[in-house]
């Protein structure tokens, strides 16, 4: 082996040395493997006195609507001690390429197949509110940064004139403190010094997490890597010899969800009929209508199981928090 050039090495280690302090440091993650169609288990919280749905959300790596939609009868700032709070934290994969970043805007959920064969890591997340929507379609991060600093669009300037042009990393600043910035100009997946606002319809068009999710998705996400935007309010797929249904509001019903717990009854559209038929397949004589319907209209935003088919080999799992309420 031939002996290295001194010089070499010391500029290739002070080269690492500037990738490990510009937090751009990271593991090659292999892309390929995880086969499963869902994500997580259900779970189930035995409140105490001082809990609420906002709390329990960011507890759980729950945003706050779907923690509303999967308890349309509790009070959401009162749940009372005892209640019995339904923790959606069970998945269905959005279809989309699983070669980099989903994010599927109704469930208002991220997902990042960075973990090879393993599950993908997955976090709630605040998208963009009415009249200035997430864009929907296929981009990639184009730019990492630590500390990022906020410059309000010429927009935001216009609606109120007060916005300094530009804010410092620190506790005001609106990014947080990591950001992802896609190929789209102005917009970024980033933290935000307003938690509360994760599982909601409040950002201008960016996708915000919870500070701790920011760093986490921060820490395993490449360059150049792949970011699918979609919305698919109703996912439908088979785990095992089971077909599951997870309905979410649309982004149209979002905020009534966020502040009755309802949604307007929203029946059953030709779409997704084709859709449950199709991924039924040859199934199709086992589907609980009456369920599908119910779950289509309540939009409890967690895997139903539509159907049951017969098999020889009945693959095990965990499903007893899915039983209709």
């Amino acid at each position: 082996m031939r002996e290295s050039d001194p010089k070499t090495s010391l500029k290739a280690f002070v080269l690492a040395c500037v990738v490990v302090a510009s937090g751009l440091f990271y593991a090659e993650p292999v892309m390929a493997g995880y086969e499963k169609n869902y994500v997580g288990e259900m779970r189930e919280h035995r409140a105490v006195f001082e809990d609420t749905l906002i709390h329990l959300a960011r507890k759980y790596n729950l945003g706050f609507v779907e923690m509303r939609a999967a308890n349309p009868n509790l009070d959401p700032w009162i749940p009372g001690a005892g209640a019995k709070v339904v923790v959606p934290s069970r998945h269905l994969i959005p279809n989309a390429p699983r070669d980099g970043v989903i994010i599927n805007l109704p469930e208002m959920r991220l997902y990042a197949f960075v973990n090879g064969d393993k599950p993908p890591s997955t976090f709630p997340i605040g998208i963009g509110r009415e009249g200035l929507g997430t864009p929907i379609g296929s981009t990639k991060i184009v730019r990492k940064k630590i500390g990022p600093t906020w410059r309000p669009t010429d927009r935001m300037r216009r609606e109120d004139p007060k916005l300094p042009a530009s804010v410092p990393p620190g506790p005001e600043n609106p990014l947080g403190t990591h950001a992802l910035y896609l190929g789209w100009p102005q917009y970024a997946i980033h933290g935000t010094n307003r938690p509360y606002g994760i599982g909601r319809r409040v950002s201008s068009g960016c996708i915000r997490l919870y500070p701790e999710s920011i760093k986490k998705l921060f820490a395993i996400i490449p360059l150049g890597i792949p970011v699918h935007v979609v919305n698919q309010p109703i996912k439908v797929t088979w785990i095992g010899d089971s077909l599951y249904l997870e309905a979410h509001p649309n982004l149209e019903q979002a905020l009534m969800m966020e502040e009755t717990g309802r949604i307007e009854h929203h029946n059953l559209s030709n779409s997704d009929v084709e859709l449950i038929m199709r991924i039924a397949g040859d199934s199709q004589e086992y589907l609980n209508w009456p369920r599908i319907r119910r779950a289509v209209r309540e939009r409890f935003g967690y895997p139903i199981r539509i159907a049951r088919r017969t098999s020889k080999e009945n693959v095990s799992y965990k499903d007893a928090a899915l039983k209709q309420k």
